[in-house]
This record gives C-alpha cells, structure tokens and sequence, in this order.
C-alpha cells in the first residue's frame, strides 16, 4: 500500500487529489492548516482510515510518521483576494513550507511534486507560455507574494535535485475550476458564478478582452497524477490551451446558469495579467496528458455543484 502526504490536502485541488489518490489504492495523510481549506472537502473520506487529516501549519514542519511514498505540496493561498490578505503567510508556505516538504521527502527517499502555478510567467511578454519561458514578474507587486514565492519554491526544489539527487517533479497550473471551488474564493469563475445564481451584476476587471485558459479540476487532477506516477521533473504545464477573453466567460456563465444579471466593468488590478494560455506540447509529449472537459461542460457541472451546496445550506 502506497502512502502520500498532501500538504494543503483539505483545499480545493489538494482534496480532489485526496480523493484520486484513494481511488487508486493509495493512503493519504493530508496536512491543512484551514486557512483557506475546508475540513468538509474530506468529510466522505475519512470515516474508513484511507484519509488522515493532520490539521498543522507546514512552514513550522510537517510532522508526519510512518512510511511515506510521495509528497505533494500544495499548501498555499492561491487566490488573489486570499493571498493579498495573508501576504506573510504565503511568502512562509512557499520557502519555509515548500523546504519543510522537501525534507521530508528527503527522508523518506518519495517522490517529490510542487504545485507551481502559471503566475511564474506573470504578464507574459511570450504567448502561449511554454516551460522555458523564464516570465514577467514585477518583484515588488502586490502579487509578487504568490508569483515570486512559487518562483523560490521552484528554484528550492530544483536546488534539492542537484545537491541531493532527489526525485521531484513541478507542475505549473493554470486557472482551474469546478465542485470543491469555495464561492467565496475570489477568483473569476467563482466569482461569476456566484453573482450569475445570486441574480447580482457579473464584475469584469478592466474591459473584457484579457484572456485566461479555464481547466476543469478533474483534467487538473489527471495530469498531476500522470507527473506522480512519471520520472519527469519538469517543470510541466497542466492546463487547458482553449483561450477565452473574461467577457467571453461572462457570456458562457449567464448562457449555462440562464442568468440575467448584467454585466457591469471595474478598474483591472495592478499587475493582472492581460493574456495567459499554456502550450501544452511538454504535457502531450511526455505524459500523454490533454484535457477532455469543454468550459461550458465544466460551467455547468460546477454550477450544478453551487445549487447543490446551497440547498444543503
């Protein structure tokens, strides 16, 4: 029996890993401290012993016993709403957090994957992004605190591989979405949804036109597991390369939640990137990944989701 640490487990993408992992016959001890997780987005998992919740701060240390196989750290606020409210706390997940794991990993000689994120790239000067693109990151930004902490913990993972012939493996994600997403979560397609089901005005920062590539957390999920269950170190996209300006996503939330709310524009934040959409040759090539769920697909799946949860109030 194979046995996983997630850091960051009780979050959105950290409990459907959770969830995959159990469906492949692993064990998980999944590591939260709830500042931005949900002790519910396990609930179903942790009455047979497969799940163990350890409810920790991993930038103090991850105090987990036992064999361990695989370390997935995916600690971290990764929302902007979420990591401009809790700046400190991001820089210390992704340096102390992410060395805390690794050494752990190190310990017990398991395989290594970091949750890197496409803001690597920042506002890309290159379009699609491709891995060796090395990115666009204004340093003293207000989101410098979640690009340049996730850059750090590449750079720390990477540093652990050559000094200590470790097995890692760094995905960068793209803008992902679907059930477990906190309505209250501050990224784009919560927010639009939510506003959409509320019969609220959708807010669209800046005038529509800036793009952003949307994949459905089970596309996510699957080609995190394929860079587990490989020997690459990456780092890889995994991300849907289908294009689409926010005004565009708007449109496609209003048309599947039969919405009439309007849509009203606001000022776009400082530093907001104006297009981000992933080459994906890296992932086809080396793990046999793509993503198969359509947005308007995955709009509705997670919409459905939000009425459901609402019903359970």
């Amino acid at each position: 029996m194979r046995r996983a640490v997630i850091t960051g487990g009780a979050g959105f993408i950290g409990s459907h890993l959770c969830r995959a992992l159990v469906g492949r016959g692993w064990d998980v001890v999944a590591v939260d401290n709830l500042m931005t997780g949900r002790r519910s987005n396990l609930d179903d998992l942790l009455p047979d012993g497969r799940v163990e919740f350890l409810e920790h701060d991993v930038s103090r240390g991850v105090p987990v016993d036992g064999p361990v196989d695989a370390v997935l750290h995916f600690a971290s606020p990764a929302s902007p709403p979420d990591y401009l409210e809790h700046p400190l706390a991001t820089l210390d997940v992704g340096s102390n957090g992410t060395r805390h794991a690794l050494d752990l990993a190190k310990a017990h000689a398991a395989r290594f994957i970091l949750a890197s994120t496409s803001e690597v790239y920042g506002d890309p000067l290159e379009h699609p992004q491709a891995e060796s693109y090395w990115g666009n990151v204004n340093p003293i930004g207000p989101r410098s605190v979640y690009d340049e902490s996730k850059r750090f913990a590449e750079s720390l993972t990477f540093a652990y591989r050559r000094v200590y012939d470790m097995n890692v493996g760094v995905v960068r994600i793209f803008n992902t979405y679907g059930p477990g997403l906190r309505p209250g979560d501050g990224r784009v397609v919560s927010n639009f949804l939510v506003q959409a089901l509320d019969g609220k005005p959708l807010t669209v920062y800046g005038d529509g036109s800036q793009t952003r590539s949307f994949c459905y957390v089970d596309d996510e999920v699957r080609g995190i597991l394929a860079l587990l269950e490989s020997d690459h170190a990456g780092p890889v996209n995994i991300g849907n390369p289908d294009e689409f300006t926010v005004k565009e996503l708007a449109d496609t939330v209003l048309d599947v939640t039969g919405s009439s709310s309007e849509i009203v524009y606001e000022p776009l934040p400082t530093d907001d990137p104006v297009r981000r959409r992933p080459d994906i040759t890296r992932a086809r090539e080396l793990l046999g990944w793509s993503p198969a769920v359509s947005l308007r697909e995955g709009l509705a799946r997670t919409s459905a989701w939000y009425q459901q949860e609402r019903e359970r109030g």
